[in-house]
């Protein structure tokens, strides 16, 4: 019998309900967008949505790296028979979430459904707020050493009990942010919308009936499994694999941190995937937690792309065993380590797991990417009135696919930066280059996406800006003979007397009226020999400004006339039949090789002494 069309299921049915899943889904994502306040997520779109079954298993999400974890965790407080309509929960703390939110500011809202005296199913809902207290403004310190210094967490509460606000917890809560107002637009949203999931899934089963509606939703978490053990079984060579990756730092030391992951597959699933090979916990707080399931959704991930036709969901990661994590650990450290961080070694473990993948399914898989950038500015000193808060995302160039070019100047995800008219708009700033930037992907027989250029001119009397960009260590990687990408660099004042550098991670950096911040963010890997690569494409980069002419020989072997806009094709014959033959698995770049080696006879020299 057919897993996805369980005896008695309407395979109709079974397409209605998983449409009206994702529909739901996005009209929760629409309200929250219509009816929030803050630019994190009305303008970044930093939320998610998601829908979960009376057993607690997620049927639907529209962020790939979030859902398990958070009804458990209610559970533990308020198990169902505790629960009636018009209730809403909240809870945001990490540690009481065990990594099914990773750090304070992303606070969660789940909704039961009811049908009579039963419930049916559960809404969900997150959104990162602008500032929920803490040290700075914003709650996310470069610098911050314990988690009490990210602002307010909240334990499992029921914010909402059968339809009536808890106003005292509530007003308790929006007076530890700098910007109450701002706070509870944005709570209220979150709130609305698990009452919209929670409405939409009651229609769902008013509609179809209690048993018809069950059956199709284990139906559709029959064929996400089923899905993803093909995928295993048809494009991944049974084994053990282990790659690795670095965080350039975490904050407050110059110390780099390795994230380590090894897993061994079997003939339909993964048997194990073992983390207990990364760095002990960070002083700074670069710490990931990372809670088993959001593991497994992250495999998982990279199985489903390979199928359209199915939805992630609990049953797509049902294929992924055993997630062996060691306590004090980088990814499992222990409460009160700093989170605030998180995403960049997020990122470096999302990018270990494609690199596995890389191996255990070659050709196959993307070379890696970078974390994405962040700059924040507030004001220092301000006048009463004139104080302003500023979080800008910037895009980075993604990995090159097997089948073409990596995607140039990408945020994370689904989520954008802000337009340039939104932030001349709302703060003393002035953007007066926002471009591409040039030889930063990875060459490429593919090449990798690019980053960008983008300066600030400031406006304000005196201003304070925060950094977070990693990848200056150990940039992305290339794969199946592609190069690794360039890294990224911030700049005060480029071009001036008073040029000066600044760290990817950095607090404190003073700018005063008229200076300029230039952020410069890097590539992704590349993907194949990029001798390969057609040298009408790469004149084609050149014309549009996504490679110099000196990298195009350099690294490409393609040599432009004295007019830098046609081929010499007698010169590019000659050059490319010089040049060595690519043929390294991956490029990890030289940083990289040095840390390793450095890492080796650290280790040699404890062993040793003991």
């Amino acid at each position: 019998m057919d897993a996805a069309k369980p005896l008695g299921v309407d395979p109709i049915v079974v397409e209605i309900v998983k449409g009206a899943l994702k529909a739901c889904g996005d009209e929760m994502e629409a309200l929250m967008v219509r009816t929030s306040m803050s630019p994190f997520i009305r303008e970044k779109g930093d939320h998610f949505s998601g829908l979960a079954d009376s057993k607690a298993r997620i049927l639907y999400t529209t962020h790939d790296r979030s859902g398990p974890g958070m009804l458990e965790t209610i559970f533990e407080r308020y198990p169902p028979q505790s629960m009636h309509a018009g209730d809403v929960y909240w809870a945001s703390d990490p540690y009481i979430l065990h990594g099914a939110i990773s750090h304070s500011p992303d606070m969660c809202f789940i909704a039961p459904a009811f049908l009579g005296e039963d419930i049916v199913g559960y809404s969900l809902c997150f959104g990162h707020f602008w500032d929920v207290g803490g040290v700075r403004p914003g709650s996310i310190s470069p610098q911050a050493t314990d988690i009490f210094q990210e602002g307010v967490v909240v334990p499992q509460v029921r914010i909402v009990d059968r339809g009536r606000l808890n106003d005292e917890l509530y007003r308790t809560i929006l007076r530890n942010s700098r910007f109450p107002d701002m706070l509870e637009g944005d709570t209220r949203a979150m709130m609305a919308a698990s009452r919209l999931g929670q409405s939409r899934l009651l229609e769902l089963f008013e509609r179809y009936g209690k048993a018809q509606v069950e059956a199709a939703f284990d139906a559709l978490q029959a064929r996400s499994e089923r899905a993803v053990r093909s995928c295993i079984a048809t494009h991944v060579r049974p084994g053990r694999y282990r790659f690795a990756d670095y965080v350039d730092n975490d904050c407050v030391t110059d110390q780099p941190y390795r994230v380590e992951v090894e897993v061994e597959f079997g003939a339909e699933g993964v048997e194990l995937v073992d983390c207990t090979g990364s760095d002990d916990q960070a002083r700074g707080p670069i710490n990931y937690l990372m809670h088993p399931d959001c593991c497994r959704m992250i495999f998982s991930r990279f199985l489903v792309n390979l199928d359209g036709t199915v939805n992630q969901n609990s049953g797509a990661f049902r294929p992924i065993g055993e997630v062996r994590l060691r306590s004090g650990s980088i990814l499992q450290p222990i409460r009160p380590a700093p989170l605030g961080l998180r995403a960049h070694t997020l990122w470096r473990f999302a990018n270990a797991a494609l690199g596995v993948f890389a191996q255990a399914a070659p050709g196959n898989t993307p070379a890696g990417s970078p974390d994405y950038v962040i700059v924040i500015f507030h004001a220092l000193d301000a006048k009463p009135g004139e104080h302003f808060f500023c979080t800008d995302g910037l895009g980075a160039g993604q990995g090159a696919r097997p089948h073409a070019d990596g995607l140039d100047v990408i945020y994370v995800g689904t989520q954008k930066n802000y337009p340039i008219e939104f932030l001349e708009g709302a703060y003393p700033m002035r953007i007066e280059r926002y471009a591409i930037q040039p030889d930063s992907g990875g060459p490429g027989r593919f090449r990798g996406g690019v980053g960008i250029v983008r300066d600030y001119r400031i406006l304000a009397e005196k201003v304070m800006v925060a950094t977070r960009m990693g990848n200056q260590k150990t940039p992305a990687w290339g794969v199946a003979g592609g190069c690794a990408a360039r890294p990224g660099r911030i700049v005060v004042n480029p071009g001036q007397p008073g040029e000066r550098s600044v760290p990817g991670f950095a607090e404190g950096v003073l700018l005063a009226r008229g200076e300029v911040l230039r952020v410069i963010t890097s590539g992704g890997g590349g993907y194949g020999n990029p001798f390969e690569r057609e040298p009408s494409r790469v004149l084609g980069d050149v014309l549009d400004g996504f490679v110099t002419i000196e990298a195009a020989r350099a690294d490409y072997g393609v040599v432009l006339d004295g007019s830098g806009r046609a081929l010499d094709e007698a010169a590019t014959t000659r050059l490319r039949a010089a040049m060595p033959a690519a043929s390294a698995p991956f490029d990890r770049g030289a940083a990289f090789d040095r840390l390793e080696r450095g890492r080796q006879r650290a280790a040699n020299s404890e062993s040793a002494l003991k």
